[in-house]
């Protein structure tokens, strides 16, 4: 009898317990717990400053109030980041295409400074169709790297090959500075209507 109660125990709190862990079942992976919270948190991301492809120094969140998509790259990766930089061709132009151009700005962040310097940045910049203006490739001072990367909830791990393992996501940050959505990078319709949202 001992034991029929202790298992009936476990399974009534077992969808309980699953409930909490997920989030109210939104989340079933760390990235969806990730996305989840932005969304429901909204934190505030901190004030990094950045250098542009163009060599010139910007401010993260935008010193003047625009909304910011951030994704993480480094340049030298041959997969996803230059997948993701055709997603972002494709997402400014979206923008431009809703007239959103000056109130939106994307800015692709290297999270690895001391490889990408300024001529990488301006090569990748160049090979995706970055325009400097709606969007541009910037990296942090390496020191500022570990706050940037911690704010943003991405986590990067070194592979075996001399390249790395991180989250592929367009993150929105609000003219306020808060984090207020992160998306995949092909989701263009949704990316463009967070923007939008958030630029209101």
């Amino acid at each position: 009898m001992k034991a029929l109660l202790a298992a009936l125990a476990v399974a009534l709190a077992g969808p309980a317990f699953l409930w909490k862990a997920t989030d109210g079942f939104q989340a079933l992976t760390a990235e969806d717990a990730r996305r989840v919270a932005a969304m429901r948190d909204r934190p505030m991301v901190p004030d990094i400053r950045l250098r542009a492809m163009s060599g010139e120094v910007i401010g993260l969140p935008s010193a003047d109030r625009k909304v910011t998509m951030v994704e993480f790259i480094y340049t030298t990766c041959p997969t996803i980041c230059q997948s993701a930089g055709t997603d972002l061709a494709r997402v400014r132009d979206g923008l431009v295409e809703k007239g959103l151009g000056d109130e939106v700005r994307i800015l692709s962040i290297s999270f690895d400074p001391e490889t990408d310097g300024p001529h990488q940045l301006s090569a990748y910049g160049e090979s995706h169709g970055a325009d400097g203006r709606i969007w541009t490739i910037t990296r942090p001072d390496v020191d500022a790297l570990p706050r940037l990367l911690r704010a943003f909830g991405v986590v990067v791990i070194p592979d075996r090959f001399g390249g790395y393992q991180h989250n592929a996501a367009l993150h929105v940050v609000d003219p306020q500075g808060r984090l207020s959505a992160i998306l995949d990078t092909d989701d263009i319709t949704g990316a463009l209507g967070a923007a939008k949202r958030a630029s209101q």
